[in-house]
């Protein structure tokens, strides 16, 4: 009974069937033959006809009403439509700040079998970074907030204002999702699954819960996550057919 008066503020599903069709060099989502607008007024217009389907389906899996809290990509869609055409060195600042921080690169010093999993799984994901995209970032021992060569940081931004609009769109959020840029520019490049990037953003969570056991609010949080990480990969291998 909680959920009713929330779902009285979505809008009802007004739509047979959601479509896709060849427009201006992308591909358009359709609803009954018409394309949908962005909350900025754009069509919704994506680049390849893989990614218009995947955000396709997420339209057509809605049932009485429209609901945008289980449509990730679409969300990142308008994101990409909206805001990062207009602000694209500010997104890729924001990926470079994510990389000043990033989670992989704050290991922990005790207990042995948790530094040991980083330094093998976190480790190897910074070796990845570093022979793929040239990125040398610096792991160090505890939390405290140690500033990388800048050098690097600028090697970031330089790489995330190559990227097209959806693409960065996705990194950043990536980046903002999993607490990691090279976690995000991994996934980006199939390196990784979506799952494999969560756990590893979550291996000191996970070290813990199988210590200490884990609550059912935990395992719900991390489901939902699991369902961005899966929508996230899936929105980089369509961008790449």
């Amino acid at each position: 009974m909680a959920d009713k008066p929330d779902l009285l503020h979505r809008p009802r599903r007004f739509y047979k069937a959601a479509t896709i069709a060849p427009h201006e060099g992308g591909f358009a989502v359709l609803l009954d033959g018409r394309t949908p607008k962005s909350p900025a007024k754009a069509p919704l217009v994506l680049p390849t006809q893989a990614l218009a389907q995947l955000v396709a389906d997420e339209w057509e899996a809605q049932v009485e009403v429209i609901d945008s809290t289980v449509m990730p990509a679409t969300r990142l869609a308008f994101t990409a439509i909206d805001r990062i055409r207009e602000t694209r060195a500010e997104v890729a600042a924001e990926v470079a700040a994510y990389a000043g921080s990033d989670l992989l690169c704050y290991w922990a010093d005790h207990p042995t079998p948790l530094v040991e999993r980083q330094k093998r799984d976190w480790g190897g994901m910074l070796d990845w970074a570093r022979a793929e995209l040239g990125l040398n970032l610096q792991p160090v021992s505890g939390v405290i907030h140690t500033a990388q060569p800048p050098a690097a940081l600028a090697s970031v931004e330089a790489l995330a204002l190559t990227m097209d609009d959806f693409t960065l769109a996705g990194v950043a959020y990536g980046a903002g999702l999993l607490g990691s840029t090279v976690l995000s520019l991994a996934l980006r490049a199939g390196a990784v699954t979506g799952q494999r990037a969560l756990d590893l953003s979550r291996l000191e969570e996970t070290f813990q819960a199988e210590t200490w056991g884990q609550d059912a609010e935990a395992v719900a949080r991390a489901q939902a996550l699991a369902v961005e990480a899966e929508v996230l990969e899936q929105w980089f291998a369509a961008l790449r057919r």
